[in-house]
């Protein structure tokens, strides 16, 4: 049976930055947040993302969350 055990989360916040006037499409820019607890619930990961959100010029458009394990057999 394989066990999968959790290394690493990280937190990317994405701002929408307008239309491109060529495209149309939407712009979005990132900020990444390396090191965040794997503990870390989404409740407590929304608000930390909402504090941060409102410190920026831009609109929050999207909270991404990553997290990396190791799987291994056991």
């Amino acid at each position: 049976m394989a066990i999968q055990e959790l290394m690493s989360t990280s937190l990317q916040l994405v701002f929408s930055d307008g239309i491109d006037e060529s495209s149309g499409n939407p712009i979005y820019k990132t900020k990444s947040f390396n090191n965040v607890k794997t503990t870390a619930d989404a409740d407590q990961l929304y608000a930390v993302s909402a504090a941060m959100a409102s410190l920026q010029e831009l609109p929050l458009y999207n909270i991404h969350r990553r997290d990396s394990s190791d799987i291994y057999e056991e």
